[in-house]
């Protein structure tokens, strides 16, 4: 076979690539509105095993053969396409937290694939991504209002808040074995390896604190090899179990031999409630100086209420925030209420040193470390993070902020607040549904999720599928005190507080009506 030509492939010469992506563009457009809430929130089932057949088979004769650029894109949109759910087309979406992507983002993240920047290490006059990636960053700590700038020298995006997660327990690992290893002795974890470290430090055991955890702790532990059984779960109460009970930890802490991560869950994922109120955060930050232990704050979703403009309505909310910024790490998910495309994921961490000594490329004099531009120093992104090779996932967030500023943050955060309320209001009120934990609490006390049953125990057992299989809303299923229950979680810009809150309410309406007369 003769070798090809430069820039030619099955898609053409690199002329005529600028045209077939603007026509595949339009053409993605035409397939996918911007908007639609009347196309059905997942696809028809039709669609998906249309979706499943028309993909390549390891017995067809043609496995790998080329199908070329125009029959590609076609298969794409003709099969592949109708069979994707619409989380980032409908405000209706209400499973997990998955928020959209705003149009500013998506703008910005087409410009990342166009230009296919790896924003891996900085090399003045190489590329601006490293530091638009700061600036974003420090956009991100303004916004969530944590204090300077210099007080989180270590920041950096993510695939997601799991990632966040592991770098905060390996960085936390690598800290609680640090501050009780002899003065200068160099046995760290990234140096001698965990067991050796733990050694030299006479810890025998590991143990990460927290209540309501979410599962990525424990699949960090696995991770950083603390094991899934270090995690410790310290609720205030049954009838409050995302509440850490402080009492209880501290306890925990003076274990002889024992060395401890405190993890701070900044919004339960069943609930939206905070493991913390104003009074504890410095009653902890107390605590692990005392003992030596490094606090992580999981602010996956919950980070944001920060967001929130300090009104009356939103003081609740601001007091279970507060005192987050005394931590030494937070993890948040920008594709959550920040509403950026997958996958971004961000960690701030306080101290300078640790996460050089973790994530450091060692030994590779190509990759040149950080240089000064414009008076400030821009660390190399993969000196601060797990991977090396990275996409541009800090330009959709640049943009975001850029584009909404502070106030129009806090608005789309506000509209996502209001309807969770309103929801709550009325399954509060509803005779057909139960207001999950407890239809005692305040309204206030609602973020962003609403966790609710059905009091007809066969309606109950049946509700998330029955809600689902309308296609106009999704929702998650989940278990609360031993029985099912569903969630709805609002994380997405395209909220319409009245349009939005009048739909659900017609709808679970209309699915309790129809238990009633079946």
């Amino acid at each position: 076979m003769a070798p090809a030509k430069p820039f030619e492939t099955s898609q053409g010469n690199d002329a005529s690539a600028g045209d077939f992506l603007a026509d595949a563009y339009h053409r993605l457009r035409q397939a996918v509105p911007s908007r639609d809430n009347k196309r059905p929130v997942l696809p028809p089932s039709a669609a998906l095993t249309s979706a499943v057949s028309a993909l390549p088979r390891t017995d067809d004769p043609n496995f790998l053969a080329a199908r070329g650029a125009e029959a590609t894109l076609s298969h794409l949109l003709e099969d592949i396409v109708p069979a994707l759910n619409s989380q980032g087309l409908s405000g209706r979406y209400y499973g997990f937290v998955t928020g959209g992507a705003l149009p500013i983002a998506e703008a910005a993240d087409n410009i990342v694939s166009a230009l296919d920047q790896n924003v891996q290490v900085h090399i003045p006059g190489h590329s601006a991504s490293p530091a638009v990636e700061d600036a974003a960053l420090t956009m991100l700590i303004a916004l969530l209002d944590l204090g300077k700038v210099t007080d989180w020298p270590r920041r950096t995006f993510t695939t997601g808040a799991t990632a966040s997660n592991i770098m905060a327990l390996a960085c936390g690992r690598e800290a609680v074995i640090a501050r009780r290893l002899p003065d200068d002795s160099g046995d760290t974890v990234a140096e001698v390896g965990l067991l050796a470290a733990s050694r030299a430090a006479g810890i025998k055991q590991i143990q990460i604190l927290t209540s309501s955890g979410h599962s990525s702790l424990s699949k960090a532990a696995s991770i950083v090899g603390l094991g899934h059984r270090a995690v410790k779960e310290l609720p205030a109460s049954t009838e409050e179990p995302w509440r850490l009970n402080i009492d209880a930890l501290e306890e925990m802490l003076a274990r002889e031999g024992v060395a401890s991560i405190i993890a701070i869950s900044a919004g339960e994922v069943n609930t939206g409630r905070f493991a913390t109120n104003v009074l504890d955060m410095p009653k902890l930050r107390s605590l692990a100086d005392r003992y030596g232990a490094w606090i992580h704050v999981d602010g996956a979703f919950g980070i944001f209420a920060r967001a929130l403009p300090k009104a009356d309505e939103f003081l609740h909310l601001h007091g279970n925030v507060a005192g987050l910024e005394l931590a030494d790490s937070i993890t948040a998910d920008g594709h959550k209420l920040l509403n950026v495309p997958y996958d971004t994921g961000i960690f701030f961490c306080r101290n300078a040193s640790i996460p050089n000594q973790v994530f450091m490329n060692p030994n590779a004099a190509y990759l040149t470390a950080s240089a000064a531009v414009g008076g400030a120093t821009i660390q190399s992104p993969l000196n601060v993070g797990i991977e090396n090779s990275r996409r541009f996932r800090a330009l959709p967030v640049y943009a975001v902020l850029l584009s909404e500023g502070r106030e129009g943050m806090a608005a789309m955060f506000i509209r996502m607040v209001t309807l969770a309320r309103g929801i709550a209001q009325f399954i509060r009120d509803s005779e057909q549904y139960e207001w999950l934990p407890s239809e005692e609490a305040s309204l206030e006390s609602t973020f962003i999720i609403v966790l609710f049953k059905a009091k007809d125990p066969a309606l109950n057992d049946e509700l998330v599928a029955r809600i689902n299989e309308t296609q106009k809303m999704f929702v998650s299923g989940t278990v609360w005190n031993g029985q099912k229950a569903a969630r709805i979680a609002v994380s997405s810009w395209r909220v319409d507080v009245d349009r939005d809150l009048e739909f659900v309410k017609e709808l679970l309406s209309s699915v309790a009506a129809g238990a009633s007369r079946s």
